[in-house]
């Protein structure tokens, strides 16, 4: 291994057990969270076999420990089922240990590294090429709850405290409404209508859950297409990545916020609010896919709420977007000085579209 490169990350990959000689390891992907290396190694008769090695960050993800607690929780109990049924632990990602024994290492600079297998001839995409690609998504977040619904979910961390409280998030906006410290209060006057109108839908699943009728879940969190690996070849969903918002949570959440993202050909920042409609030809494929994947892990109750979940984590994200924006844009990251108004407004016009389609969204149990 060439020993001139970045003496942090010539430490960090030492701290791994490598099944032959490092011979690279190169920037990789297009995410802007952590820092993602590529590593080639070289073992016997000269094959190459690639990991994904990465370096927390810290700024966005506070509690690395319980993070990486909650993935190797998640991850070893996957691998588990599918050595117990016979089939292949390797299309899961799996927590490699570093020569310690530990799930992650610590540097001498107190930096967190992880260190992932390369999951061989996959793609991802960051949107919707083709329906089948949206049924293959459902299809993995569903199976996600399926082989998930035995795990005792109160076992894994709150890494992001109150993160889906949408009675949290409200006070967060009632706050930054009193405040005002942008200066923007009276341009946001329709939203701030809007949103109030609304007010008591969002409570409503917490609503359900403290009274006993929504059973606590392992959530992903972040249920976006492109936390899921394909088969370049056959087109077929291979795994479910990015686990970092793994949480204890609702199934709704999941499933909401998968149509919240895909049911929309439109950007997220759209300002053309006329390009925001709600494809009902993508949810009913998105609905086929989840409950084939699900395959009856959820209750009668968790299934009736799911298009709740599409109505509330966007009611919930649409707050989120306005709140930053009262509060000068220190959350999200802007490109324009609008930029997270326009988001907003993007997902209160989604929520009006999901309303002209509210009968047609029900799943019938």
């Amino acid at each position: 291994m060439n020993r001139v490169m970045d003496a942090q990350l010539y430490e960090a990959l030492m701290a791994f057990p490598f099944p032959g000689e490092v011979v690279g390891a190169i920037s990789y992907g297009s995410g802007h969270v952590h820092e993602t290396y590529c590593v080639h190694v070289h073992g016997a008769n000269q094959v190459c076999t690639q990991f994904i090695l990465q370096k927390l960050n810290t700024t966005a993800f506070k509690k690395p420990v319980e993070l990486m607690e909650n993935i190797t929780l998640v991850t070893d109990f996957l691998r588990q089922q599918a050595l117990d049924k016979g089939e292949d632990p390797d299309l899961y990602l799996t927590v490699i240990r570093t020569k310690d024994k530990t799930s992650f290492y610590q540097d001498s600079e107190g930096e967190y590294w992880r260190l992932y297998p390369f999951i061989t001839n996959s793609i991802s995409y960051d949107r919707i090429k083709f329906p089948a690609h949206f049924y293959e998504s459902a299809k993995a977040f569903g199976n996600f709850q399926k082989q998930l619904a035995a795990f005792d979910a109160s076992r894994l961390h709150a890494t992001i405290e109150r993160f889906h409280d949408t009675r949290h998030r409200l006070e967060l906006l009632d706050r930054a409404i009193e405040n005002n410290y942008a200066g923007r209060l009276d341009e946001v006057e329709a939203e701030i209508k809007f949103i109030n109108e609304k007010r008591h839908y969002g409570s409503y699943l917490l609503d359900l859950y403290d009274k006993g009728y929504l059973p606590l879940r392992v959530t992903h969190n972040d249920t976006k297409l492109n936390n899921v690996l394909f088969d370049r070849d056959t087109g077929k969903a291979i795994a479910v990545i990015d686990l970092d918002t793994v949480m204890p949570g609702l199934s709704a959440y999941d499933f909401g916020d998968s149509i919240r993202f895909g049911c929309t050909q439109a950007d997220e920042d759209e300002k053309d609010l006329s390009k925001i409609r709600f494809d009902q030809a993508l949810y009913d494929v998105f609905c086929k896919g989840f409950m084939e994947g699900v395959d009856g892990a959820l209750t009668r109750k968790e299934i009736e709420v799911l298009p709740w979940g599409a109505y509330i984590m966007t009611y919930e994200v649409g707050v989120r977007f306005l709140t930053d924006y009262l509060d000068g844009d220190k959350y999200f990251h802007i490109a324009r000085p609008e930029h997270n108004l326009d988001r907003c407004r993007t997902q209160l016009k989604f929520l009006e579209e999901m309303e002209r389609n509210w009968d047609q969204m029900q799943i019938r149990v």
